[in-house]
């Protein structure tokens, strides 16, 4: 009986759904978390960022689904990603709701994954109400920012009535919101109101009706150890119910049948049972093992499809393989070809923004949106005991009309003026040209274009030539002509010749040669990358060898030894450095740089064998 009230409850409830959408760290995850908060939806300690690595990283990698009620409305929210290498989580997202919180820094402006998401929106024929955020940082210029808005807008191409958008300004972190810049702050009021106002209710009634056949489409999905995949998606019109059979539809597949097991609902960021839900809301559905994202779900064969959910196309691609160092299998748990085949074809289910190409042997091909869409996919299948190795990403190079292509990007960087002949310098040898230059005050911002494998690698030198004080920031533009040979690699690769444990007073003298990976007591093999040399060229070394030890004692021989902290080899790092020959071997305990071939007499060859081709 409780259930069917509670039914009878949600047909009745007003329904609004919007996402929150903008650049990485402009305050998305923390503006929603307050809204939640403030409806008393959310209890103190929780938060949207419940994955492991978002926490640790202070980013948004998942779209996530939450709801709140207020005045008597339901509103479903759904938080997306800022970063780039994610944008195939905006995308699929953006199709499932009616209007988008667009959160922009009042100090930042416009960025370049702000352009990505607002122009998603603007071409779903989305009316963004924009959140200018932040406005109390010491350099925050909310009339600039908002003016800044104003003309992306028009450069994207918005209709004079998507143009005309209502603007709040607020401090997300502290809760507070206010319709003009001359009001007093509240809380987020202000938000929760215009969004009753001028966001569409999600459906007519004549729409939730049971007479009406079903059509659900899931743009995401989720997983419960007892309940199998979970679908989640929006009722566009009529009825679901628990335990009514469904026929599942994709215009690319044939049609499939099956039977809805459970319904849940959105309450804050949990998830709440119900028996039955209609048109307009977001739900969650269990007990159709296949459900894919884009599918349509109903329950009238007759209905047609809706139009199938695309995304952009990745960008790079590297080969993930069976771990063939001499440490392979000492460490994982999962370490044989079949085992991380069966790991991508999960991953495949739910990241949509990747592509795997399966071969019968120890390599499949992998490609994504960026080094750091694979890198979480890496760092995520390490912590799950996976223990594999990669080669260096490669941007995807194509061919049009007998005309090489590749994927182009632009580059906007935010530094202090005086970084910007390095950048300059240093992007320029990468084959990016600048399109435009803009100062403020002491900082100063370059735009740049040029293609995707000048930014390969790129980012670990940026926060050296900046000094960590500079921002950079990219988006995918298009395909474009190939731009020729680049100069990429800055340093070469020192090469341990011997296998065994590091010393100290070895990397002592190594130090001076460049920079080093490891420290002492460090278990290194031959043809393991140990560290890299400033001179571009390769140099074998012992990391192994101990001090020569003789009757004599010489003036300085009892010196301490002071070591240099390593540059310690994270996944994202470890794929910026690696050169073309190497593999970056990635275990549950450690991520080793090594070469492809491991005795130098073989890389001599294998060199020799190019060079003959």
């Amino acid at each position: 009986m409780m259930q069917s009230c509670l039914a009878e409850a949600y047909y009745f409830m007003d329904i609004r759904n919007i996402a929150i959408i903008a650049h990485v760290d402009h305050g998305k995850t923390t503006l929603t978390d307050a809204l939640l908060r403030q409806t008393g939806a959310m209890v103190e300690g929780e938060t949207m960022d419940s994955d492991a690595l978002e926490l640790e990283r202070g980013i948004t990698i998942y779209a996530k689904n939450a709801a709140i009620v207020y005045k008597g409305t339901k509103i479903n929210i759904v938080d997306t990603p800022g970063h780039a290498d994610f944008g195939s989580e905006v995308e699929r997202v953006l199709r499932s709701i009616d209007s988008v919180i667009l959160v922009v820094d009042a100090q930042e402006g416009p960025m370049p994954q702000t352009r990505f998401v607002l122009k998603k929106s603007l071409e779903l024929g989305l009316k963004p109400i924009v959140v200018l955020n932040k406005i109390d940082k010491a350099a925050a210029d909310p009339a600039r920012a908002e003016e800044q808005v104003l003309e992306l807008f028009m450069e994207l191409g918005a209709t004079d009535e998507q143009a005309d958008f209502p603007a709040v300004y607020a401090i997300g972190r502290q809760g507070v919101a206010k319709r003009k810049l001359t009001d007093e702050f509240k809380d987020l009021t202000p938000l929760l109101d215009l969004i009753l106002e001028k966001v569409p209710v999600a459906s007519s009634t004549d729409l939730q009706s049971e007479s009406v056949p079903l059509k659900l489409q899931a743009f995401n999905l989720d997983y419960d150890n007892f309940l199998g995949r979970l679908a989640v998606g929006r009722i566009y019109e009529g009825a679901i119910k628990t335990g009514s059979k469904v026929f599942i539809k994709n215009p690319h597949t044939e049609t499939r049948t099956g039977q809805i097991s459970k319904i849940f609902v959105f309450e804050g960021v949990r998830r709440k049972e119900i028996d039955q839900a209609f048109a307009g809301d977001i739900v969650l559905i269990a007990g159709l093992p296949d459900v894919t994202i884009g599918d349509t779900v109903t329950n009238d064969n007759t209905v047609e499809p809706l139009t199938a959910i695309s995304v952009d196309e990745p960008t790079i691609t590297l080969n993930f393989m069976v771990n063939s160092s001499p440490f392979g299998g000492q460490e994982g748990k999962f370490v044989t070809s079949r085992q991380i085949r069966e790991r991508l074809e999960k991953e495949l289910e739910v990241n949509v923004g990747l592509r795997v190409e399966f071969s019968a042997g120890d390599i499949h091909k992998v490609s994504g949106r960026g080094e750091l869409h694979i890198a979480i996919l890496l760092e995520n299948m390490r912590r799950e005991g996976y223990e594999l190795q990669v080669s260096q990403p490669q941007a995807i190079v194509r061919e049009e009309n007998g005309q090489t292509m590749e994927p182009f990007e632009e580059v906007v960087i935010d530094t202090p003026q005086e970084f910007q002949g390095a950048i300059i310098e240093k992007l320029g040898k990468r084959a990016f040209q600048m399109t435009n230059i803009i100062t403020h005050e002491n900082t100063i911002r370059l735009i740049l274009e040029g293609p995707t494998r000048g930014l390969l690698g790129y980012r670990n030198q940026f926060v050296i030539d900046t000094k960590g004080e500079g921002i950079i920031a990219s988006r995918f533009i298009a395909f474009r002509p190939y731009a020729g040979a680049i100069q990429k690699r800055e340093t070469g690769s020192m090469i341990s010749m011997a296998t065994g444990k590091a010393l100290g007073f070895s990397l002592w003298n190594l130090q001076e040669r460049g920079v080093l990976y490891i420290g002492p007591a460090v278990q290194v093999y031959e043809g393991m990358v140990i560290g890299n040399t400033s001179n571009r060229e390769e140099m074998s070394v012992n990391p192994t060898k101990g001090k020569q030890l003789s009757n004599m004692r010489s003036s300085g021989s009892d010196e301490a030894l002071m070591l240099v902290p390593p540059l310690e080899l994270s996944i994202e790092r470890g794929l910026e450095l690696m050169s073309e020959d190497e593999f970056l071997e990635i275990t549950p305990k450690n991520i080793r740089l090594r070469k492809q071939f491991l005795t130098e007499n073989d890389r001599i060859r294998s060199k020799r064998k190019e060079e003959g081709k």
